[in-house]
């Protein structure tokens, strides 16, 4: 019986492949010649969008937009994901719903498509895996993702259309924070852009490099051994890693950290507002990327001096006046800075903001300290009300917005958690 129902398993998979492969061959999607841009999402969980209730309709990309919205078949069955080939088949055969989230992609492609030519079309899907470290995700579940790319260009090419990849979304980390790799996170995700621009380029013969659009993940409270006041916290090393690679590589440029947002059950993963956030901020960037303007740093610190025992961090602001906002974030103390002593004491006494310039205030010098922003909250917690977080964003969200069911949510920058040693100046 078993051996049937394996035999009978199987010829479903052939079918689905099959009927699959046909209906992508024979399908006309778009008539005369087109630029696809193609611009994926790879991680963890979050880049599948694990939990959050999907609220795009897969008939919507299709029709709203023109047909200019496809998958990595440059057809429109979205959904279904899996890191099996023939089960995302047979999943989007049957329309196989249950499991299907919503993607930060959805809302990057649609911002993309009303911001571009008639003439592009935008090619999105995931990769990667749930609960997999930055190791695992790279080398595991590289291959079918580098696949799903040369799959999606050559069937373009057969088209006759121009087929490119300006950027790849990065959505990952949260395992390295909460397993304690230790690995070296800034150096594999250098290495991880060399690699991937090496593959791409193989592919699609394009002399534009792939830019790594960043998140960042910021659940370090869930991490067993997190204590805020630790001088050496080695749970931000992927988030401090982030920040580095967007401020010092070419490669690198920003979307923004997942604190501002509702985390389901206050856990691992944002909800559907979140990824719709995190997708338009992604498509500012590549929108950036493809236009070949000054890429997306968000709001970081571009330097820190001592001003006798106050320290001043001086911030990069895309969409001034920076601002300090305890509405859309549950106001922290000090708004989600702290100076951290080698002996694993606070010193902050105060802040101030000063134009793109916060103030910290501190009862000695501060020379030697760590200076942190949004390394706190409760255990265990994530998200804008509990968990680490801080309220320092700039104000594009005053122009930028996303509209869902009803409700308009800015999108503003929010400045990205750090944790940098503050040396004489």
């Amino acid at each position: 019986m078993r051996r049937l129902f394996k035999i009978t398993l199987l010829c479903c998979a052939i079918a689905a492949l099959v009927t699959t492969y046909l209906y992508n061959k024979n399908q006309n999607i778009l008539s005369g010649h087109r630029v696809v841009v193609c611009i994926p999402v790879y991680g963890q969980s979050l880049a599948l969008g694990e939990e959050a209730e999907r609220i795009t309709d897969f008939d919507s990309l299709r029709i709203n937009y023109k047909g200019r919205i496809v998958n990595e078949n440059l057809n429109y069955h979205f959904g279904g994901y899996s890191d099996k080939l023939w089960k995302r088949l047979i999943k989007r055969l049957i329309h196989y719903n249950w499991r299907t989230y919503e993607l930060s992609i959805y809302s990057m492609a649609k911002s993309l498509v009303s911001d571009l030519g008639e003439d592009t079309v935008i090619c999105v899907f995931p990769g990667g895996m749930g609960e997999t470290t930055i190791n695992e995700v790279n080398d595991f579940f590289y291959p079918p993702f580098i696949n799903d790319i040369r799959n999606a260009h050559d069937m373009a090419r057969e088209r006759g259309w121009d087929f490119y990849v300006p950027a790849i979304c990065w959505m990952q980390g949260e395992s390295d924070i909460i397993e304690y790799t230790n690995v070296d996170y800034k150096k594999e995700l250098k290495n991880f852009s060399i690699r991937l621009n090496r593959d791409i380029k193989a592919i699609t013969n394009q002399k534009e490099d792939v830019k790594i659009i960043c998140y960042q993940s910021n659940v370090i409270t869930r991490a067993e051994k997190f204590d805020e006041t630790n001088y050496n916290c080695i749970e931000m090393r992927p988030a401090q890693a982030i920040v580095e690679l967007i401020k010092e590589d070419s490669l690198f440029c920003a979307s923004g950290p997942t604190y501002p947002y509702n985390f389901i059950n206050e856990s691992l993963h944002i909800d559907a507002i979140g990824q719709n956030s995190i997708g338009r901020l992604a498509a500012l960037a590549g929108i950036n990327i493809v236009r070949r303007k000054e890429k997306s740093f968000g709001v970081l610190p571009k330097s820190i001096s001592i001003d006798k025992n106050d320290v001043l961090i001086h911030f990069s602001v895309p969409r001034p006046p920076l601002m300090i906002d305890t509405l859309s974030v549950k106001p922290i103390k000090n708004y989600g800075f702290d100076v951290i002593t080698q002996d694993n004491k606070n010193i902050m006494s105060g802040i101030s903001l000063e134009g793109d310039i916060i103030r910290l205030r501190c009862c000695k010098s501060p020379i030697g300290c760590k200076i942190r922003y949004a390394v706190n909250g409760e255990k265990m917690k994530s998200g804008y009300k509990h968990g680490p977080r801080g309220n320092l964003r700039d104000s594009q969200g005053d122009k930028e917005k996303i509209v869902l069911k009803g409700q308009t949510y800015p999108v503003h920058n929010w400045a990205y958690q750090f944790d940098i040693l503050c040396n004489k100046q």
